[in-house]
């Protein structure tokens, strides 16, 4: 799991910002849950199971910025998806064509082991990795807000994106050792189809968005607290970071929810390398697998709930014999090495499409059994992993008005302020994929919502309340259904994830 800061945390918390701080740190609408009920969410009814997966660190222009590329490849009709400028058309349908994206990158004349210099007379320009696998850049707060701008992290003024060399040139130069990618060029990296066929296949065929975000601009820990219960309690790092820490959470998550008003829930986690020894599996081991661990509730599922939580294995039984929950969650397959995370050691390289492949055994085993007829899987990751988006931050709703309570000394937004010093902005954008036989076939959405959303789905299909004000606020994904004239009832058949593309680490591209 990513629940423990990766080896080169310690060294990357302090760097010299542009500001010279020294930083550590590197509509509500009415659910039915039977059958009646007017109006857009009236037939969320036909759904009776949700299903859903945040896998690992990667940004929607890295992944799908591709897209329409691959639909004029492909035969499918052109539409509006705001994607990686140069693989827009140069007429038609908005947005059209431009240059690929360049920013800043180090200043040649400074190598390592000086500390990456901020040049914007050495630009690093979009390009096609050729490696599935490549060197960690960091999502955490501090390399999150120099993203936004390294002349202006605090977000004074609206965010120029520039910062993300530089924080993976920095990261990886202070690393122990020090990564291959001392310049940070695997930043401004992005695959295509070719790469993430069965993705880029589900992507077209489905429901996507390009306007999907992670909800807050930090690292893993905090954005999968969101994921589960709509805050993080004010937290920007892992729990136990430092002796103030006061983990784990008490906050209501969405399964205590789904427990008080009768709903079957389950959390399936791989138990594959994790020291987890079974079967048969105890709770007590698995929960630890789960970011779920990260809440009081988790004693509560080991004690009054064990069988809520389960290794992936008995995901593909509950199919086989009819017990499937009517909402699960899977836990990324971090130990097994298939979470799609890049890699954060230089003898442990993650492969995507080792983990592409493991996400399409989970998809294609739903779309083959008797409950894809009434199910919603979405498809998600936890937040952009410190990787080049083109699309900036959005203004979103403080879940409950608790400001970053674990900033440490010298972080960006201690000694100065500014609006992205708040819960009151998403993180960047991260790839969402809604597969359904309800779900609008080839369908974009442009509408502003972060991974909470999936929240305010369940809580709309089973007539819960909201978690924090970040839920309530958030679109509950109706648009991605078609209930009327269903186009998916029976499933596509989509291709095998190739998984020969090379594996690497130690150059570029």
């Amino acid at each position: 799991m990513r629940t423990s800061a990766p080896a080169n945390y310690a060294l990357a918390l302090c760097f010299l910002t542009p500001l010279s701080l020294a930083v550590c740190g590197c509509g509500s609408s009415a659910g039915t849950s039977g059958g009646g009920g007017t109006g857009p969410t009236a037939g969320l009814s036909s759904i009776n199971h949700i299903l859903f997966i945040a896998q690992e660190n990667r940004s929607l222009d890295s992944y799908f910025g591709a897209m329409r590329q691959y639909w004029a490849q492909n035969g499918y009709p052109d539409e509006s998806f705001d994607g990686l400028p140069q693989f827009n058309p140069t007429s038609g349908i908005a947005p059209l064509y431009g240059p690929p994206p360049s920013i800043p990158g180090c200043d040649p004349n400074q190598p390592p082991p000086a500390d990456c210099a901020f040049d914007t007379n050495n630009p690093v320009t979009s390009f096609h990795l050729q490696t599935e696998c490549i060197e960690n850049p960091s999502p955490s707060w501090n390399e999150g807000h120099i993203d936004w701008d390294y002349n202006d992290p605090t977000g004074q003024n609206a965010a120029t994106l520039n910062g993300f060399v530089y924080s993976a040139a920095h990261d990886a130069r202070n690393n122990d050792p020090p990564f291959y990618d001392t310049n940070g060029l695997r930043a401004m990296g992005y695959y295509d189809g070719s790469d993430l066929n069965y993705y880029y296949y589900m992507a077209s065929n489905f429901a996507i968005s390009d306007r999907f975000f992670n909800p807050t601009m930090t690292r893993t820990q905090s954005n999968r607290e969101y994921l589960v219960a709509a805050t993080s309690g004010g937290y920007v790092y892992p729990e136990y970071t430092d002796a103030q820490d006061s983990a784990p959470l008490s906050q209501t998550t969405i399964f205590q929810e789904l427990q008080a008003a009768g709903i079957s829930w389950k959390i399936y986690v791989d138990p594959t390398n994790s020291g987890c020894s079974g079967p048969p599996y105890a709770a007590s081991c698995l929960i630890n697998l789960s970011y779920i661990n990260n809440f009081t509730f988790a004693q509560t599922i080991v004690s009054q709930y064990p069988q809520n939580i389960a290794p992936i294995s008995q995901y593909f039984t509950d199919l086989q014999n009819g017990t499937l929950p009517q909402v699960a969650q899977f836990e990324p397959a971090s130990d097994a090495g298939l979470d799609e995370h890049p890699s954060d050691s230089d003898s442990a390289p993650d492969d995507i499409q080792l983990g592409a492949s493991y996400v399409s055994s989970i998809i294609n085993a739903l779309m083959g059994s008797s409950y894809w007829k009434d199910s919603a899987f979405i498809l998600t990751y936890d937040e952009n992993g410190g990787i080049y988006d083109h699309v900036s931050p959005q203004p979103a709703v403080s879940p409950d008005g608790i400001k970053p309570v674990d900033l440490m000394p010298d972080d960006i937004c201690t000694t100065t302020t500014g609006p992205t010093c708040d819960f009151t902005y998403t993180g960047y954008r991260v790839p969402l994929i809604v597969i359904s036989p309800y779900a609008k076939q080839h369908y974009v959405s442009h509408t502003v919502m972060d991974t909470t959303a999936i929240l305010k789905l369940i809580e709309t299909r089973f007539n819960l309340p909201a978690l924090t004000k970040r839920d309530a606020a958030q679109p509950d994904m109706t648009e991605f259904f078609d209930f009327t004239n269903p186009p998916w009832m029976t499933p596509p058949n989509p291709p095998t994830q190739v998984t020969n593309g090379a594996c690497y680490l130690n150059h570029l591209p």
